[in-house]
């Protein structure tokens, strides 16, 4: 995870808070279903929800500009999917995510669509392959933050959305 330096802390004044509300997803599997549908209900309600392709700017590097979204997001909605964990660019979100609610105690609400929780929590099923591959590209420090990360998510209780309900 990013390095932890003095100042972040501080960050987390209540009037740095900018969002109410930062969805992380992935791009290919639900932009144009539930993250839509989920992004819609949140912003008609009166609820600043960040969203990167509503939200960030043509040009503007994504790094650094989805870091100070999430840093300045009261509580995270994680749309975990197919595809969330084989996105490095997903983990390094979810990473960023998880930092920041250990230091803010914001609220992390995850969403497992079409997907099972404990495959998401232990990284098995098919989650397994796509989570392997990361560790040929990443330092193991790396790769070892991000089990963390989805251990302590996956002690929190979320809304699985599946056929079987």
């Amino acid at each position: 995870m990013a390095e932890r330096t003095n100042a972040f802390p501080s960050a987390f004044s209540s009037a740095s808070f900018k969002h109410d509300v930062f969805i992380s997803y992935n791009q290919n599997d639900t932009a144009n279903n539930i993250t839509c549908f989920l992004h819609r209900a949140l912003t008609d309600r009166g609820i600043d929800a960040f969203i990167d392709s509503q939200n960030l700017w043509l040009g503007k590097s994504m790094g650094p500009a989805l870091q100070c979204a999430i840093r300045r997001s009261k509580i995270w909605i994680l749309v975990f999917s197919g595809g969330y964990l084989g996105s490095q660019w997903c983990l390094w979100e979810f990473a960023q995510i998880v930092e920041c609610h250990r230091f803010s105690g914001g609220l992390i609400v995850p969403i497992f669509y079409y997907v099972d929780p404990y495959h998401v929590r232990y990284v098995s099923g098919s989650f397994k392959e796509l989570f392997k591959k990361h560790k040929k590209y990443f330092r193991a420090n790396i790769v070892e933050d991000w089990r963390d990360a989805l251990d302590l998510v996956g002690d929190l209780r979320g809304e699985v959305i599946n056929d079987n309900q």
